[in-house]
């Protein structure tokens, strides 16, 4: 009694600094996920590990994390946390300013070991080339790893292995979710790629550059980009240039996402006659175990519609 109340008496005189002994007299390891995607391969990997909680610092509505702003609440939960898994690759462009508010926070680089996807924009006109030095801070690299199967798999197993340095008595069992994981991917990347294998088309044109690495993996042709910064109002100009590529291209299907305004996709639809559909970038939804092959599994739907027409 006299341990608790001496906590107490801390924490109404110094509020952090009883945040740590409370955490373990709980017994919570704390693991805070930066994003959607990132918080549903987590939920793999934790899977039936006991003792662990895990939060998607942004909320599972924030969509993509184009130029997301840290607020204080996040400031908050990661100062609550143990460990911080991100998605890598540029995607978490605050992250310069939390390894220098919390340098003892622990982070997980889920893209390691994962071959990444240039930009579009030339590399040159930035003064430096993707192999500089300069890592993933600038925008150099396509940082949408998780909508290849493949990738989404090598970042469970990120994952896991990092964890198991941080909680060692539970790395079998994080090990073993991340094998079962890839498992699970293997087959999904199979059920994908059969179900596209005879479609009429291969062209796509895609709302922002969300899918290069599905692209990829699967074998399609992105043909344009109707809008490279998808929180900003398409120019005209640009408008103009991406109604001519989907003319020449035969006016392939035009892919937009729920996160976003379709409002230049409309434009280009009813100037080209090419379809509008959607397809989920897995960066939304409220979580589960299979979150990410229920995802997938209904694009495989929307393309086979798409580009059958």
């Amino acid at each position: 009694m006299k341990i608790i109340a001496v906590l107490l008496a801390l924490a109404l005189v110094f509020p952090g600094a009883a945040a740590l002994p409370a955490a373990q007299a709980q017994d919570v390891y704390h693991v805070a996920a930066s994003f959607y995607p990132v918080y549903v391969i987590a939920q793999n990997v934790l899977e039936g590990v006991e003792g662990v909680e895990i939060t998607s610092l942004a909320p599972g509505v924030s969509g993509c994390l184009h130029d997301y702003q840290l607020l204080a609440s996040d400031m908050k939960a990661l100062s609550q946390a143990d460990v911080f898994l991100i998605n890598g690759a540029g995607m978490e462009t605050y992250l310069d300013a939390i390894s220098a508010q919390m340098p003892g926070l622990p982070i997980i680089d889920a893209s390691q070991g994962i071959e990444l996807l240039p930009n579009d924009i030339s590399h040159e006109e930035h003064g430096h080339t993707t192999d500089d030095g300069h890592d993933h801070d600038h925008g150099e690299f396509n940082s949408h790893i998780w909508l290849s199967p493949r990738n989404a798999a090598m970042m469970a197993d990120n994952m896991a292995r990092g964890l198991a340095k941080l909680l060692p008595e539970h790395e079998e069992r994080m090990l073993e979710n991340a094998q079962n994981f890839l498992i699970r991917m293997t087959a999904l990347q199979k059920e994908i790629a059969d179900g596209l294998k005879d479609v009429k088309r291969r062209d796509i044109v895609t709302f922002h550059e969300a899918f290069p690495y599905f692209a990829k993996a699967f074998d399609l042709h992105t043909v344009a980009v109707i809008n490279r910064e998808p929180d900003q109002p398409l120019p005209p100009s640009l408008l103009a240039e991406v109604t001519q590529q989907v003319k020449e291209a035969g006016n392939p299907p035009l892919f937009i996402e729920a996160q976003y305004s379709d409002l230049a996709a409309k434009v280009i639809s009813q100037e080209t006659g090419a379809k509008v559909f959607e397809l989920d970038p897995v960066v939304s939804g409220a979580g589960g175990l299979d979150a990410y092959e229920t995802a997938m599994l209904k694009n495989l739907k929307v393309l086979q519609e798409a580009l059958n027409q």
